[in-house]
């Protein structure tokens, strides 16, 4: 795969360059080792391209998350407990896991277990916690994305939405990269 666009908010990129340059490189290694052309493994099965052989976003997602895996990236699982009061959210956001259920329990609530999840680690709870300095988010350019199943993110439209919202949205620095064959 190559690298075919960047972009980075609230200086992302350039967190990376001064401050991880090394976790740059890993990245870029990692995008380009992924070979596109095992990845076109999925049978259209839509109207319009019946049997056509497309790139599975599967595929590309595990192929690229072998080759993080190489470096010493994994997933993240970060898990907590929610309830329908504003307040008591506000109070026991910062707390651990269990001492969340038991304050919300408190209030006579209900706890609902929840989590966020990511391929690996990044994003705004991730940041919020301290766990990370900066997001990287990596998608298909839209002529990769147009050979692939409907409804795949692309970089074009998820650039837009990061300029559409300004700087505040998300409020954490982020590295957009756009990829293709």
């Amino acid at each position: 795969m190559r690298i075919v666009e960047e972009y980075s908010h609230l200086n992302g990129k350039e967190f990376l360059l001064v401050h991880r340059k090394s976790l740059w490189q890993e990245i870029k290694r990692a995008v380009r080792a992924v070979d596109a052309e095992a990845c076109r493994t999925k049978v259209s099965q839509e109207v319009t391209r019946s049997g056509k052989i497309l790139y599975s976003p599967v595929d590309l997602n595990k192929a690229i998350g072998e080759e993080f895996k190489k470096s010493g990236w994994k997933q993240m699982r970060q898990s907590f407990w929610v309830a329908s009061d504003a307040d008591i959210l506000r109070e026991v956001v910062s707390l651990p896991g269990e001492q969340q259920k038991e304050a919300i329990e408190a209030e006579g609530l209900e706890a609902i277990s929840s989590y966020n999840q990511t391929d690996f680690v990044k994003h705004m709870a991730f940041f919020i916690s301290g766990v990370i300095d900066v997001g990287i988010e990596i998608l298909p350019m839209k002529e990769l994305e147009k050979n692939m199943s409907s409804g795949v993110p692309y970089y074009e439209r998820d650039l837009l939405n990061l300029i559409r919202q300004g700087r505040s949205s998300p409020a954490v620095p982020l590295v957009l990269l756009g990829i293709a064959p």
